[in-house]
């Protein structure tokens, strides 16, 4: 493995949209208890869920910690590889690489990473073992990597088109606890450099409560080039729904890198998921505080789905509007099988299916772990 100080766009490389085809995909079992309850059980029982969906067409890859190791392996599918590797938590969207392509070879983005805002508004201290994942991962797979570590970035945080468009949000990427030296202009360009792409679309706003500052995984998702879902609500006693209003006046501006507009499907949102008390009874205190308060609202979004060769995994919350977000995505994606996972027991920790996985693109003479 080499550590490249060099620029990906210049290079030639890109960050393929999710919706192409993948070599596999990166998870990490989960542990910490003051994020899962009761020890992280029910949470484990999910992840297994989607890891098993996921691994019907991907290679999964699964990282568990040297005392968990034992129990994953237990868990999970034969098909299903297990390695021992640190982490202090389990989202592997914002610790694995953001992978980028030439459509020949496959190179890893090692971004900094201070658990979503460092001492300014990060959500755990220390964060050493998830800020050493990513070229710890590159090295396992063989892959070259940049070294971008002076430019904190959490995968979670931007999506992209793989036709030169990325949709972020002004509420991460612009928050004082990441890059506060660097203006929106110079994050735009760094952006570009290191996915090649040639246009950011910046939404306002994320979801309402999504204490990662509102990634925009959580509430606008490419389906397709120059086709979005976003989350929606009609609730105007909502908060969400000055949120999610500001992004949908943005994007029916907006044209992708191609000159396309934006077409926007709206999806659902969940009515608003609450913590119960027996559920932060569960969780462990974070240096003597708790780290939820019964009742606290949880940032729910159906747009939190995670896209596979063959399927798309949707979170489920026993909702009525579940089976619309089923309905609404399987339209969208005729060539795959769209799947419901109940995920509760994942959104407890923070955040949801694709917060949790990171997917490998494919390439022609491609890496497979």
């Amino acid at each position: 493995m080499r550590i490249l100080k060099t620029v990906p766009a210049e290079d030639g490389f890109f960050m393929p949209a999710e919706f192409a085809p993948h070599s596999g995909c990166i998870m990490i079992f989960p542990h910490r208890r003051d994020s899962w309850q009761n020890g992280a059980y029910a949470a484990r029982k999910a992840f297994a869920e989607v890891i098993g969906i996921i691994s019907q067409s991907e290679e999964v890859t699964v990282c568990a910690r040297f005392d968990d190791y034992d129990s994953a392996r237990g868990m999970l599918p034969e098909r299903v590889r297990v390695v021992e590797m640190e982490s202090d938590d389990s989202w592997a969207r914002d610790v694995a690489p953001t992978f980028v392509t030439n459509g020949r070879e496959l190179r890893g983005i090692d971004w900094g990473f201070n658990a979503w805002g460092g001492l300014e508004d990060g959500l755990y201290f220390p964060w050493d073992k998830d800020n050493k994942m990513a070229r710890k991962l590159c090295d396992l797979m063989r892959v070259d990597v940049y070294d971008k570590r002076d430019f904190v970035l959490e995968g979670g945080s931007i999506h992209s088109d793989g036709e030169g468009t990325i949709l972020t949000t002004e509420a991460c990427l612009l928050s004082r606890g990441r890059n506060p030296a660097l203006t929106k202009e110079e994050i735009e360009e760094e952006l570009k450099r290191c996915l090649g792409a040639r246009k950011v679309i910046w939404l306002p706003s994320g979801i309402y409560q999504d204490e990662t500052n509102e990634h925009v995984d959580n509430i606008c998702a490419f389906t397709a080039p120059a086709e979005v879902v976003l989350a929606w609500t009609d609730d105007e006693n909502d908060p969400q729904y000055v949120l999610s209003k500001s992004c949908l006046d943005v994007l029916e501006h907006s044209t992708d890198a191609a000159g396309r507009p934006i077409r926007v499907h709206k999806l659902p949102l969940p009515a608003p998921v609450t913590i119960t008390a027996e559920e932060c009874d569960g969780l462990d205190d974070m240096n003597g505080e708790p780290t939820r308060i019964p009742g606290e609202r949880l940032a729910a979004s159906y747009v939190n789905f995670y896209i596979s060769n063959r399927n798309v995994i949707c979170p489920q919350f026993g909702d009525p509007r579940d089976a619309d977000a089923l309905r609404i995505l399987q339209e969208l994606f005729p060539d795959r099988k769209v799947e419901g996972v109940y995920a509760r027991d994942i959104l407890i920790g923070g955040g949801n299916i694709h917060c949790i996985t990171q997917q490998i693109p494919a390439v022609d003479n491609g890496v497979h772990i």
